[in-house]
C-alpha cells in the first residue's frame, strides 16, 4: 500500500522538517499541534528552507507548489485521513503514549503510526494502542531536509510487513534507512554519539579544552561538518538531556549520565540555538 497522504503531530523543529521532506517528495501533509502560532511559525519556516533550496538548485518544483501540500491544524481528528501518522512531540513519555492512544482510536486500520522519538522504546509506545504491531519508530535527524540517515525501529510486537512499508517510505523521502532490529534505549546510532558529546562535556568541565578547541578538532580530525558543542545546540541541550536520562534510567550505564554542566544549562533554560544561548551565544541579528 503507497503512502501519500501524512500526518504529522507537533510542528516544533523536527515536525516541520519531517512535513517538509514528505512534501517535498509530493505526499500531503497535514501538521497538527495544539499551538496555532506554532503551527504558523513552523509554515514560514518550512517556506524559507523550501526556498533556500530552491535557490541553490537542489529543489526544480516552485515554492508554491511545496508548501501548497501542506495543510496546517489543531484537529488530531484528521488522523483518520492518512496513511502514516508520525508523532514528532517533545521526548516526554505519557505525552507521547496519550498521543498514540488518540492516533490508534481515530486512524484507519491500515494507518503505519510512527515515532520519531530518540530515545523512547517503541514498545512502550506501542503499549498504548490496540494494534501495537502497526507501531514502529522513524528517527529522522536534525536538519530533516539535509541528513540522510533515518533510523526505522522495530518494536517487540511490530509486524514485518510494517517495518517493510516503513523503510520504502523513507526511500520515497530520498533518504537512507537504517534498519534496527531491537528498540534499546536510544537505538543505534544516537547510542554512538551521545557517548561522545558526554565525554566532550566531562572534558569541558575538567578544562582540558574549550568549546570551540573541541569542536574545532572533532570538525578537523574527524570530518564532521559539526562539533560536538555545535550539534548540541542546533539539536537543543533539553532534547539531549531527555534522551541521556531515558537511556540512563533504563540501562542505568553511567555512560548516558547527563552531566552536570549540562544539567544545570538546562535548568537554565540555555537550550542552545532555539533560545538564543547554549555552549554558544546566537544573538537575535
Amino acid at each position: 500500500m503507497s503512502i501519500d497522504k501524512v500526518l504529522v503531530v507537533g510542528s516544533g523543529q523536527m515536525g516541520r522538517g519531517i512535513a517538509q521532506v514528505c512534501a517535498q517528495c509530493g505526499m500531503e501533509v497535514i501538521l497538527t499541534d495544539v499551538d496555532p502560532q506554532a503551527l504558523a511559525t513552523a509554515k514560514e519556516t518550512v517556506a524559507w528552507s523550501v526556498g533556500k533550496l530552491i535557490q541553490k538548485g537542489k529543489l526544480v518544483e516552485d515554492l508554491e507548489s511545496v508548501v501548497g501540500r501542506i495543510r496546517t491544524t489543531t484537529d488530531l481528528s484528521d488522523a483518520a485521513q492518512v496513511d502514516v501518522a508520525i508523532e514528532a512531540v517533545f521526548e516526554d513519555r505519557e505525552l507521547k503514549q496519550h498521543i498514540f492512544k488518540k492516533l490508534d482510536e481515530l486512524s484507519g486500520p491500515d494507518a503505519l503510526l510512527a515515532s520519531n522519538t530518540s530515545a523512547i522504546p517503541i514498545t512502550e509506545l506501542a503499549a498504548a494502542t490496540q494494534r501495537p504491531e502497526r507501531v514502529v519508530g522513524i528517527h529522522f535527524f536534525n536538519p530533516v531536509p539535509m541528513m540522510e540517515a533515518v533510523e526505522v525501529i522495530k518494536g517487540l510486537c511490530t509486524s514485518d510487513g510494517h517495518m517493510e512499508r516503513a523503510m520504502d517510505f523513507v526511500r520515497r523521502l530520498q533518504k537512507e534507512p537504517i534498519r534496527v532490529e531491537s528498540d534499546v534505549p536510544g537505538f543505534l546510532l544516537n547510542r554512538i554519539n551521545l557517548v561522545s558529546y558526554v565525554e566532550a562535556i566531562r572534558l569541558l568541565e575538567a578544562g582540558i579544552g574549550t568549546v570551540e578547541d573541541i569542536d574545532r578538532g572533532v570538525r578537523l580530525a574527524f570530518g564532521r561538518k559539526m562539533g560536538p558543542f555545535e550539534t548540541g545546540d542546533m539539536v537543543g541541550l533539553d532534547v539531549s538531556f531527555g534522551a541521556l536520562t531515558a537511556i540512563y534510567e533504563e540501562t542505568k550505564d553511567a555512560r548516558y549520565y547527563p552531566p552536570q554542566l549540562l544539567r544545570r544549562k538546562v535548568r537554565a533554560g540555555l537550550l542552545g540555538r532555539k533560545s538564543g544561548r547554549g555552549w554558544y551565544d546566537y544573538p537575535r541579528d
